[in-house]
């Protein structure tokens, strides 16, 4: 696999990561709350979204085998060009249910190519 993928590959994985250590120990309405979290964990679905949109872009076969990949973009360009319409109820649903599987999906591709 092309070093720039893995790099996006990589960055992915670790805007997961951070999303749900931000979170951990949290609720919906310690979310909905705290600006400072949701401010964090909005610049990782930021990344998290344009590292998959430029996977897409080198590697679309690559991006298809990424769950959740069409929706995190989809919600990387929300954040970015409709951010008065962020719903927190949304955003915390998605950290609930669909990163956990993303990310599993990212770390199992960036660990058969350390083999």
């Amino acid at each position: 696999m092309e070093t720039e993928i893995l790099k996006w590959l990589f960055d992915a994985a670790e805007g997961c990561r951070n999303i749900l250590d931000f979170t951990r120990s949290k609720d919906a309405a310690d979310y909905g709350r705290d600006l400072l979290l949701r401010s964090a964990v909005e610049r990782q679905f930021e990344i998290v979204g344009e590292a998959l949109r430029r996977t897409r872009d080198r590697d679309a076969a690559l991006v298809e085998s990424i769950d959740g990949w069409r929706g995190a973009i989809s919600f990387r360009n929300i954040l970015a060009h409709g951010y008065d319409h962020v719903d927190d109820a949304l955003v915390w649903g998605i950290i609930e249910s669909d990163l956990p599987p993303m990310l599993a999906t990212l770390e199992r591709l960036l660990g058969a190519n350390q083999a």
